[in-house]
């Protein structure tokens, strides 16, 4: 949703920022030229005699109201649901709500994995729910590899007060750069 989130913001604003320019653009030539019927690009005239000619309760009033409002409550619904990924903790009273974020618990969990001597790389993802670790093995990895990878980032996550344990799934490749 951050994602979203993140295309939608500029182009609304860019958006926004056109109908003003459209709007102050008309202004300042009604004002420059009063006599002038027509707008400078908005056929202002023509479009307020459609106007005139709708009533409230009509089927493309409706329509347009309904639009409207599916739009709007979308664009709710995603400010809504774009909230910022944290890691709750355990607070060293129940008064003081301490989180961190996803990219700091990768970052923990990736040094410990890292500060192995059978480890030449890792790569973690971590969320509220789940930590990913790919880590690459100097040689040919064995099952035991994966099994001590996966006991550093499990003994980690019990020195860290996290308040709900996050899921580890680990899985071991051989390192394939330069020798």
């Amino acid at each position: 949703m951050r994602v979203l989130l993140r295309l939608l913001a500029p182009l609304l604003g860019i958006a926004m920022a056109a109908l003003g320019a459209l709007v102050a653009l008309e202004v300042i030539a009604t004002w420059a030229q009063p006599g002038r019927g027509r707008g400078l690009i908005v056929p202002w005239p023509d479009w307020r005699a459609t106007v005139d000619t709708v009533t409230w309760d009509q089927p493309p009033v409706a329509a347009v109201a309904i639009g409207v409002a599916a739009g709007g409550l979308l664009l709710v619904l995603v400010g809504l649901l774009a909230r910022r990924p944290e890691i709750p903790l355990d607070g060293p009273v129940p008064e003081i709500t301490v989180t961190t974020s996803p990219r700091v618990l990768a970052r923990l969990v990736g040094r410990r994995v890292r500060a192995a001597d059978d480890v030449a790389g890792a790569t973690v993802t971590a969320s509220r729910r789940h930590v990913a670790v790919k880590a690459q093995a100097w040689d040919a990895p064995g099952p035991d590899l994966r099994d001590a990878v996966r006991a550093r980032v499990e003994e980690l996550l019990d020195e860290l007060p996290l308040h709900r344990r996050p899921r580890v799934t680990v899985t071991v490749h051989e390192w394939r750069g330069p020798r």
